[in-house]
């Protein structure tokens, strides 16, 4: 299968591919989905490392079940995703009782750009205030905005109904806005 071949296919049919023992398949699944399941853990983990860890551990169980999969019901992105929050919280269960604001920040001794400081700490502020969010909250948001999925997928991802998502996603935001509040100038936004 040459490359410009394979970008036109659908995960599904990719996954069927590398299920049929097409490595190359499974290449282009992993390049065109890892890239978004690990900046979903990150943004739920807050730790890179683990974040690898369950995007690994997450595309494995993809290809353990490829053989089994089902094409025209549940997208395999869609299905990752599940199983990537899933994974992802079960760590933050196991992690619970560690106070993670106590931890600071590593310092990044390269010297930067103003606007790239600027990126940083508003970055860093997103990323505390997500992280104060109730679970089902922040999961919901991230996929959301974050990640970009619809309502629908998120849906799948989570397990709940579309209005659940709605619910969910309004709540996270309106709780991001308070949480962010009076910061605009802090974080260098123009009032």
């Amino acid at each position: 299968m040459t490359a410009p071949e394979s970008e036109s296919l659908s995960d599904d049919a990719l996954l069927g591919r590398y299920a049929a023992g097409d490595a190359s398949a499974a290449r282009v699944l992993v390049d065109r989905l890892a890239p978004r399941i690990l900046r979903l853990a990150t943004r739920l983990l807050q730790d890179r490392a683990e974040a690898e860890d369950v995007t690994q551990e997450a595309l494995l169980r993809l290809w353990q079940i490829a053989p089994r999969w089902e094409a025209g019901g549940a997208q395999p992105s869609t299905w990752l995703h599940r199983v990537a929050v899933n994974l992802a919280t079960d760590r933050l269960r196991r992690r619970r009782g560690v106070d993670f604001d106590s931890i600071d920040e590593p310092d990044d001794p390269a010297p930067a750009a103003v606007e790239t400081m600027i990126d940083d700490d508003r970055r860093r502020a997103l990323d505390q205030a997500l992280a104060a969010l109730p679970e089902r909250q922040r999961v919901a948001v991230v996929l959301r905005h974050l990640e970009g999925l619809t309502n629908p997928e998120i849906g799948a991802a989570m397990g709940i109904g579309v209005e659940a998502v709605e619910s969910l996603t309004a709540r996270g935001k309106r709780r991001l806005a308070q949480l962010l509040e009076g910061r605009r100038d802090e974080l260098g936004y123009d009032r």
